[in-house]
Parts: structure tokens; sequence; C-alpha cells
């Protein structure tokens, strides 16, 4: 990052941050406080509850772990940050800082899509081919899968990290956004950044939209095969069972279309830090909740650890 660093006049960057009113950085302390220990605690817990309990040590749980601890990268990567700033008054970050909350955000975020994909996959796996399932779904195939989402999501954000700080920063050091992200970073550049947005829009355009494919052609098939149950009660298990990562994957890849892949003139960056705020904080606080504590499996485990039984 030192070659990097010689290109820029700026050592660190300031944030101009959530709010600008004095009167609301004490509640939205309090608030996202909250949002990260119970992200913390959701998502660990996850990781640690399919961890302990062999009954739960089946291709879904897997992947499901690999997103809590996704879930709980990224938000790592903001929130403590954020926190720290509403304390202080003042959000500043160095240069270096800077590339590395990049880096780490665009990684976990990358990986997340890949591996709502792979929870996608998992899903007509189940429904469309359940006596092959066990066959389809092998240790091996969902050991690729991840590896292939956090490599594909390390390769993608190391590529757009060192491109943008390859740009100079001497037009302003003010980043009006609460964390070090690409778009008000570009914003701020005084270098050509056609090619930068090129590469951000290529390859975000394959760690989003091409896992985005591959969901919705899995649960076009998915409701294919749900409607042809003659079963009314077998249909609502089987819609039940795809509500919840359809939720997810609704409200995370809205976030993200929304702020990567629309012109920047639809929107204002102040409603960018909402949609952030939003897609950054609350939505790793909510996936533990959406796929975990209504899922009766992961239920009976958390009672036979409250309990103490031997898993």
């Amino acid at each position: 990052m030192t070659s990097l660093k010689n290109r820029s006049e700026v050592n660190e960057f300031i944030f101009t941050g959530v709010t600008d009113d004095q009167e609301l950085q004490v509640p939205l302390f309090i608030m996202f406080t909250l949002i990260y220990l119970i992200t913390l605690v959701g998502n660990l817990g996850i990781i640690v509850l399919i961890c302990w309990d062999s009954c739960l040590h089946t291709p879904m749980y897997f992947l499901l772990s690999n997103l809590s601890l996704v879930d709980f990268g990224y938000s790592s990567a903001v929130t403590p940050l954020v926190m720290a700033g509403l304390i202080k008054g003042k959000m500043t970050i160095s240069f270096k800082g800077c590339a590395a909350q990049l880096f780490f955000f665009g990684f976990f975020s990358a990986s997340e899509t890949l591996l709502l994909a792979s929870m996608a996959y998992d899903r007509y796996a189940a429904i469309c081919k359940p006596l092959h399932y066990s066959t389809i779904m092998t240790p091996t195939l969902c050991t690729h899968l991840v590896s292939g989402a956090y490599v594909c999501g390390f390769l993608t954000s190391f590529t757009l990290t060192v491109k943008t700080f390859s740009l100079s920063f001497c037009r302003s050091n003010i980043i009006h956004h609460f964390f070090c992200d690409m778009p008000p970073l570009l914003i701020i550049s005084c270098s050509d950044i056609h090619i930068t947005e090129t590469m951000l829009i290529i390859l975000g355009s394959l760690v989003v939209l091409f896992p985005f494919l591959v969901i919705l052609a899995s649960y076009l098939l998915i409701f294919n095969t749900v409607l042809k149950i003659r079963s009314s009660e077998g249909r609502q298990k089987a819609f039940s069972t795809c509500a919840s990562h359809l939720t997810a994957v609704a409200i995370y890849y809205g976030s993200v279309i929304f702020m990567y892949f629309l012109p920047s003139a639809k929107h204002s960056m102040d409603t960018d830090k909402v949609v952030s705020v939003f897609y950054t904080m609350f939505i790793p606080m909510l996936n533990p909740l959406v796929y975990s504590l209504r899922n009766k499996d992961v239920k009976n485990a958390f009672r036979k650890a409250v309990r103490g039984k031997p898993h």
C-alpha cells in the first residue's frame, strides 16, 4: 500500500458521518451498539450452535454458518468505527485504514452474494431433486461452493481496492459518508475515474448480477415443482422453507443494486447513507432471525444447548 499512498496527497480521511444533528448522536450510538451486539451474538451463536450439534451438520447449515460468518465480518468492518465516531464527535480514518476497510467490506459483501446463490441452489436440490439431494450436495461440492465464494470475493475486492487507491485524492479528504465505500471515494478523486467506474460495473456484475440470475433460475424451477405438489400442506411447507431466503435476497440485492447500479443522479448521498445503514447494520442483524430462529431444527438445537444435553 506504500506505493499507493505516494500517489495521494491525503494522509487521512474525514467522514461527514451518519448525521450532522448533535442531539441524535447519543441515541444513534445506543441503537447501533444494540444492533451490533445482537449481530455479534446472533451470528456467532449460530456458528457455534451448528458446530456443536451434529444434527445440524448438513449442507444447508454449513452454508448458513458461513453466511453468518460473512455477516459478522462485514458488519464489523463498518459498525465499530461508526460507534467510535459518534462518541468522539468526529470520524477520521487513515489512508491505509480506509483502504483496509474498503477491502474487507468488499470482500465480505461479494462473498455474501455468492453464498446466497449457493443457498438457493441447495434449496433447489432439496425441493426439486429430493431423492438425489445427498448425491448432489456432497461435502466436496459444499466446500467448493464456499471456497469459491471466498476466493471470488477476495479477488474482486482486492482488484477494486488497489484500483481505487491508485487514484489521487488531492481535491478533498472529506468523505460524505460514514465509511470508506467506492462511490463517495470516487467523488473526491481528482484523477480520471472512468476506468475505475467501468471496473466496478464489470466486477460488480459478476459478483452481484450473476449470482442473482442463479437465484432467479433456482426459484423458477422451485416454484414450478412446488405448484405440482398436490397436497396444500406440502406446498405451504415448501414455500415456507424458501420464504426466509427470498426475503433476505430481496432486501440485500435491492439495497446493493440501488447503491451501485443506479445512476448517481437518481439518488442523493443522504439517501445512500440511509440505504447503507440498512444493509451494513440491519441485514447482518436480521439474517440470524430470518434464517434460524424460525427454523425448527435450530430451535431444537438451541433448547438442547440450554439444557446441557449432549449433542
